[in-house]
């Protein structure tokens, strides 16, 4: 009998915490849907959990919404759909380094291409030296950055404090910084660099000393098998390490 009343307390304390993950609002499963998304993007859905990423960060029509470090652009089309034509999406990265043969330059970031695209026409695509600060226009609702934050610990003589500090300088009073990244085991500093991963308390520390309150933790992508040992392309794809998503809010 006692093994029965602790197996319904089990599966009750389970419900309960799936419950408190609030379903995916209708305008962030049709950002999702959206078919201009590239294959090679959709395919990682499954992992990656775009729309729960969204519904955890707040994300709604109207925002201006910064994503920082986009990358290929995977959250920045989301974002786009979702915060709709009333909304601004900023595309904020380093400025691109000068081509080594002149005579044969890169494509343009991603983010350019997207900014040029009229599907997409609230993304904006600025360009700027990260080590001086966040910076854009428009206050912003949510400064967004996915597996991005244990990179900045590998620049040189950047302080993550001051950055984190022009983040929270950049979003409204009440607006949200969303920090999802490789998960590290406690007191390991050098594997930014080494496993890409990074310790979820460093983060939280950080945020915390610019002015930043917690505000919340999705464990979505959570990953019991990875026990934070391997680089995370040692048997991983992008979304299946052990991943923590922390919501740091500014004041009112």
């Amino acid at each position: 009998m006692k093994s029965k009343l602790l197996l319904a307390a089990a599966l009750a304390a389970g419900a309960t915490a799936v419950a408190a993950y609030a379903a995916p609002a209708a305008y962030i499963t049709a950002a999702v849907a959206d078919k201009g998304r590239p294959e090679a993007d959709t395919k990682k859905d499954a992992d990656r959990k775009p729309a729960e990423m969204l519904e955890f960060a707040g994300v709604k029509p109207g925002m201006t919404v910064v994503d920082l470090l986009p990358g290929g652009g995977y959250f920045t089309r989301i974002f786009s759909k979702a915060v709709g034509p009333k909304g601004t999406v900023y595309a904020v990265s380093n400025p691109p380094r000068p081509p080594q043969d002149p005579a044969k330059p890169p494509p343009p970031p991603a983010q350019d291409t997207l900014a040029a695209d009229a599907s997409y026409g609230n993304i904006k695509s600025v360009h700027i030296p990260l080590v001086q600060g966040l910076k854009v226009d428009t206050p912003a609702d949510v400064v967004w950055t996915s597996q991005n934050y244990h990179d900045l610990h590998n620049v040189p003589n950047f302080d993550l404090v001051a950055f984190d500090k022009s983040v929270f300088n950049a979003l409204k009073p009440g607006g949200v910084f969303i920090v999802l990244d490789h998960a590290a085991n406690p007191d390991t500093p050098n594997v930014t660099s080494t496993l890409h991963r990074i310790d979820p308390a460093v983060v939280k520390k950080e945020a915390e000393a610019a002015g930043f309150k917690f505000d919340g933790e999705s464990t979505v992508l959570r990953n019991p098998k990875d026990d934070h040992t391997k680089g995370i392309r040692e048997g991983f794809t992008q979304g299946q390490t052990d991943q923590f998503v922390y919501r740091f809010r500014k004041p009112k």
